[in-house]
C-alpha cells in the first residue's frame, strides 16, 4: 500500500514539474500521516474490543482484582502497544527504504515509546495489588505502601535509564556504571524516599504504627488515628479534624505514643489526683465512726478495721483513750477505704487491672489522693464521662468525711483575712 502511495505521489508530482527531491519529501510526508492515521485506528479498534469484550468478561468475574486491574487502566494502556507495534513493524515499508536506513531517531522515539507503555502497565500492575492488598485487614497491621512505592520509583528509574540508554546508544550497565560518580548527588536527591524506605521498614517489621492506631507526636503536633502510611510521610487525622503530615522515618527517629495497647486491653487509664487540706485531717471520734458506719459501702471495712484495731490495742495493753496511744483511725483513711468501696462497685471500672487509691508527696497545696484505675471502655466520650461522674461524686461526698479540698487561696485563709481585717 505505501509503495502505490509512493509512485502514485511521484507519478502526479513528475507531471505537475516538482522536483525529484520535493515529490520525494511529500511522499514520505505523506506516508507517515496514513501510517499514524492507521496506527490511531488500529488503538481505537483494539480498544473498543477490550471495552466490548474482554471489560464486560472482567466486570463479571467473581473475583475483584481484574475489577481494579480496569480501574487502574490497565487494559487501555495495554492497548496502547498495538498502534507502537505498527509503528514499528512498518515505518521501513512506509518511508520506501530499508530498515536499516530508517532515520534512527524515528526508531529510538519508538522504543522509547514501547518501554513508557511498560512503565504505565507495571504502574497500574503495582497500584492493583496495592488496593486488592487494602481489602485485607492484615494491611491495617502491615501496609504495602511505602514498599509498593519504592518499587515504582526502581521502574521508574531503570525504565529512565532505558529511554536514556536508547537515544544515546548505550548499554544500562554502561549507565549504572557511570551513575555511580553521581551516586552523591543521587543520595542528596531521594535522601527523604531512602530514609522513608527504611522507616517504613522498621516500622511494618517491628509493627510499631499500623493504619487505624492512635498516636501522639507533640513535636509535629499529631494527636489522632493514622490513616495512611507512604514511602516518605504518615498521615494522621488529629481529633479536631486537622491533618498532619509525619516524615516516616520522624516515628522511627523520634518519640511518639502508641495508643493500641490501651484499645487492645479494653480498659483505660484514670490518673487523677485532688488535693486534700491537710488542716481538715484528724482522728475519727466514735461519734464519727458510728456516723460512717451507716454509709453502707463503709459498714464492712469499718467493722472488720474496729476489730483489729482493738485487738491491737489490747495487745499491747494501751490505753485508747490518749489518741497519741495505739492505733486509731483517721477521716482520710476512711475516706479512702470509702473511695476503694465505690470504685470497686462500679460497673464501668476494671477491678482486674492496676486498682490503687493512694496518697502522693504532700506539698504546700495540700495532700494529693489520687485515682489509679482503668475503665471497662476505651471510647473516649464514654472514658470522659465515666471520669467526671466519679470526681463529681468524690467533691460531693468529702464534706461527710469533715475532709476539705485544699484552693489557693485556701477558704481558711479567706475567712482568716476578713476576721483580721487585712
Amino acid at each position: 500500500m505505501f509503495e502505490y502511495i509512493l509512485l502514485l505521489i511521484k507519478k502526479y508530482g513528475t507531471e505537475a514539474g516538482v522536483s525529484e527531491s520535493a515529490t520525494d519529501f511529500i511522499s514520505i510526508v505523506v506516508s507517515i500521516i496514513v501510517l499514524i492515521l492507521i496506527a490511531w485506528a488500529a488503538f481505537l479498534l483494539s480498544w473498543k474490543i477490550m471495552k466490548r469484550i474482554i471489560i464486560p468478561i472482567v466486570k463479571k468475574s467473581k473475583t475483584s482484582f481484574d475489577d481494579l486491574l480496569e480501574n487502574h487502566h490497565f487494559f487501555k494502556r495495554l492497548a496502547y502497544y498495538v498502534p507502537a507495534i505498527i509503528l514499528l513493524f512498518l515505518i521501513d515499508n512506509a518511508l520506501g527504504i530499508p530498515e536499516a536506513k530508517v532515520p534512527v531517531i524515528i526508531i529510538r522515539l519508538i522504543d522509547g515509546w514501547l518501554v513508557m507503555i511498560t512503565i504505565m502497565v507495571l504502574n497500574s500492575v503495582l497500584s492493583t495489588v496495592r488496593d486488592y492488598y487494602q481489602r485485607y485487614d492484615i494491611s491495617k497491621e502491615r501496609p504495602i505502601d511505602s514498599f509498593i512505592q519504592v518499587i515504582k520509583i526502581i521502574i521508574y528509574v531503570i525504565g529512565s535509564l532505558f529511554i536514556i540508554g536508547i537515544f544515546v546508544n548505550k548499554d544500562i550497565s554502561t549507565l549504572l556504571l557511570s551513575l555511580g560518580t553521581m551516586s552523591a548527588v543521587l543520595m542528596l536527591i531521594f535522601r527523604d524516599p531512602i530514609l522513608g524506605f527504611v522507616g517504613g521498614l522498621q516500622l511494618t517489621l517491628n509493627r510499631m504504627v499500623r493504619i487505624g492506631d492512635w498516636v501522639s507526636m507533640p513535636k509535629f503536633n499529631a494527636d489522632g488515628i493514622v490513616l495512611e502510611i507512604t514511602l516518605t510521610v504518615v498521615k494522621v487525622q488529629n481529633w479536631d479534624k486537622t491533618i498532619s503530615m509525619i516524615p516516616t522515618y520522624a516515628l522511627v527517629s523520634n518519640s511518639f505514643q502508641n495508643w493500641r495497647g490501651m484499645e487492645e486491653s479494653g480498659g483505660r487509664r484514670i490518673k487523677r489526683f485532688l488535693s486534700i487540706d491537710m488542716d481538715s485531717i484528724k482522728f475519727c471520734t466514735n461519734e464519727m465512726l458510728n456516723n460512717y458506719k451507716s454509709i453502707q459501702l463503709l459498714a464492712p471495712y469499718l467493722e472488720k478495721k474496729e476489730k483489729e484495731i482493738s485487738a491491737y490495742n489490747e495487745l499491747n495493753n494501751i490505753n485508747p483513750d490518749v489518741l497519741v496511744n495505739g492505733r486509731h483511725q483517721t477521716n482520710l483513711g476512711v475516706f479512702r477505704a470509702y473511695l476503694r468501696a465505690y470504685l470497686n462497685q462500679r460497673q464501668d471500672i476494671n477491678s482486674k487491672m492496676t486498682f490503687l487509691v493512694r496518697h502522693l508527696q504532700p506539698t504546700e497545696k495540700g495532700l494529693p489522693i489520687e485515682i489509679y484505675v482503668f475503665t471497662t471502655t476505651t471510647a473516649w466520650a464514654e472514658y470522659e464521662n465515666i471520669q467526671a461522674d466519679i470526681f463529681d461524686h468524690i467533691l460531693a461526698i468529702l464534706p461527710e468525711f469533715d475532709l476539705k479540698i485544699f484552693q489557693y487561696p485556701s477558704n481558711m485563709g479567706l475567712i482568716d483575712t476578713q476576721q483580721t481585717g487585712i
